[in-house]
């Protein structure tokens, strides 16, 4: 059985306060818990024995182990439809340093605060090999429930880290291409695209910042079709970057 008390305690790591106090954070289904193992020092998993019984996962003998009702499950999860299993994992110590980047084709998301936009952008960069991820200070917190939902477990695979854009930019401009993504720029289809490179993507509401873009000394633009015809203002973010980490990846096909 498990208690109200802790029931509690899981619930309320959906709270970023609560996940940043306790170096903390919640993921849900067999799936993704199984794919953030390897990664992630994992406190307790909490499932039902149907869950157990279908989907056992191998635990270390640091993992709590608690089956307990479906009820049980239902409080403890933030999803409208439970999956049947939660484990409590340990958040990594994250030291904010910026740094000079090594030659590979990384991401930087600025102001972008959907949380399932930032874990399917996860997600995509796990797919097209990208293992850094960096965010501006006032973007989704990685380890938001619907983020960790979102990346189906690439967050073990992907580093995500916090930093001063402008500064990273600046850092690194004078030996790494740095492309952000504007309505107004180059076509991103008629463009020779190095294979390193630091691409910056802006929220939907607002694009780049200013000051993010000040720094920035390539605009690329997706461009709509057909040419000069009213469609829509703007994409998703994980869509345009669907879109342009394919572009960039090309080349090595």
């Amino acid at each position: 059985m498990i208690s109200v008390a802790t029931l509690k305690w899981i619930h309320a790591l959906s709270q970023k306060k609560q996940r940043d106090e306790q170096a903390l954070f919640v993921a849900e289904g067999h799936k993704t818990i199984g794919e953030l193992l390897p990664y992630f020092s994992c406190k307790m998993v909490l499932t039902t024995e149907e869950q157990w019984q279908l989907h056992s996962l191998k635990l270390d003998n640091q993992t709590q182990l608690v089956k307990a009702p479906l009820k049980a499950l239902e409080r403890a999860s933030t999803q409208k439809t439970p999956q049947g299993m939660v484990a409590v994992f340990e958040k990594p110590h994250e030291e904010i340093i910026v740094e000079k980047l090594t030659p590979g084709l990384y991401l930087a998301l600025d102001g972008v605060q959907n949380p399932g936009n930032l874990g399917t952008i996860i997600r995509l960069a796990d797919w097209f090999g990208i293992r850094q991820l960096f965010c501006s200070f006032d973007s989704a917190d990685v380890f938001n429930p619907k983020t960790v939902q979102a990346t189906m477990g690439s967050l073990g695979r992907v580093h995500v880290s916090y930093v001063d854009l402008v500064a990273l930019i600046s850092k690194n401009k004078d030996h790494l291409p740095v492309f952000g993504t504007f309505l107004e720029g180059d076509s991103l289809f008629s463009m020779s695209l190095p294979s390193n490179a630091l691409i910056v993507l802006g929220s939907e509401g607002n694009g780049i910042s200013s000051q993010v873009a000040s720094c920035i000394p390539h605009a690329l633009k997706i461009p709509s079709f057909p040419v000069e015809t009213i469609t829509a203002e703007s994409l998703n973010v994980a869509t345009a970057a669907a879109i342009i980490c394919a572009e960039f990846r090309r080349p090595l096909f």
